[in-house]
């Protein structure tokens, strides 16, 4: 399902085959090589105001600009990587839920924060079976929007993500139709033991790559630092109580004064190391499943995929 998407300020690597856009022609004036020649990139520019050296089968190498250029891979797909193709369906007409996500969701917000969305869409089914296929997320900067095609979502749900979790329990829901509705109602079903080695693993790898940071550079991002704790938070509830905490009131405070950098590192490894050990116990005393209801969840997108043939959003 995953597309490939052309980026027009990507500088193509040495080595990378390319086709050319124009004839080229040779030091007498002569035609070199038509458009559409294949050559390889042996010297690319550092910026996209240069040119590219390309050398050609038989040795020859001319100077062309990016925009004389093609990846001969994106040459041979043609309109099946045209994100233009897509333009038409207007997927962000799709979304089927749409949530607010990040500090605010938090409570840990501040006059600089800003609103993140996050969300989940179903495309058209004729699109869904066409040759173009439909893209794993939408994303928009610029709105801090990144909506889920529905199977994407479901997949990493199953796979206890922390961020598909919280679209899923988020406190602040901006829009939902009923298909949206219903995934929320039905999100106990994707909570399992499969939590804690997610959630676990994250966070023990950031950790090292912070400690990393602190020795090297002598300083982190406290920000990162307070999340990570933030998520441990999260886990051990999860496991606990059976549902994924999004607001953290009670421990807004400690988590804020991390932010500003004010607790002292040793204090912060202690109190992960103390959270590590509860996640740990936590484990052993959980109710939930070893693993999530993948039936159910099959089950639903089935449905979902069904409803998508009819004109209305479901």
């Amino acid at each position: 399902m995953e597309r490939t998407h052309l980026n027009s300020e990507l500088i193509y690597s040495v080595g990378t085959q390319v086709v050319t856009k124009v004839a080229v022609v040779g030091v007498s004036g002569r035609l070199a090589y038509p458009s559409g020649a294949v050559g390889v990139v042996v010297q690319a520019p550092v910026d996209l105001t240069h040119s590219y050296r390309v050398r050609f089968p038989d040795g020859y190498e001319a100077p062309l600009r990016r925009d004389e250029v093609v990846m001969l891979a994106h040459f041979k797909s043609g309109l099946l990587d045209d994100d233009n193709a897509l333009a038409s369906h207007q997927l962000n007409d799709r979304v089927i839920l749409k949530v607010v996500i990040g500090s605010r969701a938090y409570g840990l917000e501040t006059e600089e924060s800003d609103t993140d969305y996050r969300g989940v869409y179903l495309p058209p089914a004729d699109l869904h079976w066409s040759l173009f296929g439909v893209p794993e997320q939408l994303e928009n900067d610029a709105a801090q929007e990144c909506f889920w095609e529905l199977q994407k979502f479901l997949t990493l749900a199953l796979k206890a993500n922390p961020n598909v979790f919280e679209v899923l329990y988020s406190p602040l829901i901006e829009h939902a139709t009923p298909l949206g509705r219903e995934l929320i109602t039905m999100r106990e079903s994707f909570l399992s033991r499969v939590a804690y080695q997610t959630f676990n693993g994250y966070v023990l790898s950031q950790f090292k790559k912070l400690q990393a940071d602190l020795r090297n550079q002598g300083a982190v991002k406290w920000k990162h630092v307070m999340h990570l704790i933030r998520l441990l938070l999260s886990g051990i509830c999860t496991l606990k109580q059976g549902y994924v905490p999004v607001r953290v009131e009670q421990h807004r405070d400690q988590l804020l004064a991390i932010k500003r950098g004010e607790v002292a590192w040793d204090d912060i490894e202690a109190w992960r190391l103390s959270l590590h050990a509860e996640f740990d116990q936590a484990l052993l005393e959980t109710k939930l499943p070893e693993r999530p209801d993948y039936a159910r969840a099959n089950q639903f997108l089935i449905a979902a995929r069904r409803k998508a043939m009819g004109e209305i959003l479901p």
